[in-house]
């Protein structure tokens, strides 16, 4: 039999020791490794401390689903930021990118270089590079103080600001996996892509879903 996330969460729940067995061994190495790159000091602590109200909030969800949201909750132990760039300034001065140019710099914005960026999106480092300029040229016109580190200085505020702006219209998670997954048509891409193109909280959940791909990927 194959233990999954599902058989997981469900014996977490119900406080069976197999369980957070299984958590330890196939998702703390995960943790361990978002808390290093966004800076999260003792994720240990943080993980005795959200283990009760993680599994109790979290109901049964595949892999991918679950370390997504297992990165929130890790990340919610970050400490506020000081809010230099606003999500609508940075909405309007990048109105005019595409989905996958949105997603570049929002992986700027979660401190991803090029190279981790064109793995994740599966291009080239070059051509992210190209974009994050083309970006940086906007966003230096909407702002009266720019600085190149201004999006990863401000990814914190940013990333909360994004996901707070969930509505019933945003994409299901499961329908941004399958386009990173290559399973979507092409009538529903294009029909998810209208939504994305002018929603914020879905670039970020579909740039979160890309982190989670590349983490587990390596894990």
């Amino acid at each position: 039999m194959i233990y999954t996330s599902y058989e997981m969460i469900q014996d977490c729940r119900a406080g069976k020791p197999a369980g957070w067995s299984f958590f330890m061994t196939n998702y703390k190495p995960a943790a361990d490794r978002m808390a290093a790159h966004y800076g999260v000091t003792d994720v240990d602590g943080v993980l005795a401390t959200v283990r009760e109200k993680l599994f109790q909030e979290i109901q049964p969800m595949p892999e991918r689903h679950f370390v997504a949201e297992l990165r929130q909750k890790v990340l919610a132990f970050l400490p506020d930021q000081p809010i230099e760039l606003e999500l609508e300034t940075l909405a309007q001065a990048l109105a005019p990118l595409t989905v996958v140019e949105k997603k570049v710099v929002w992986l700027e914005t979660m401190r991803y270089g090029a190279e981790d960026t064109a793995r994740m999106l599966r291009m080239d480092a070059k051509t992210v590079e190209k974009i994050r300029d083309k970006a940086a040229d906007l966003l230096r016109g909407a702002q009266d103080r720019w600085s190149r580190t201004m999006l990863a200085d401000n990814g914190r505020s940013l990333g909360k600001a994004a996901a707070a702006q969930s509505t019933p219209e945003c994409t299901p998670p499961k329908a941004l996996l399958d386009m990173i997954d290559g399973r979507s048509t092409w009538s529903n891409r294009e029909q998810a892509e209208r939504h994305i193109t002018g929603c914020w909280h879905c670039v970020d959940h579909f740039s979160r879903l890309h982190e989670v791909c590349d983490l587990l990927r390596s894990k």
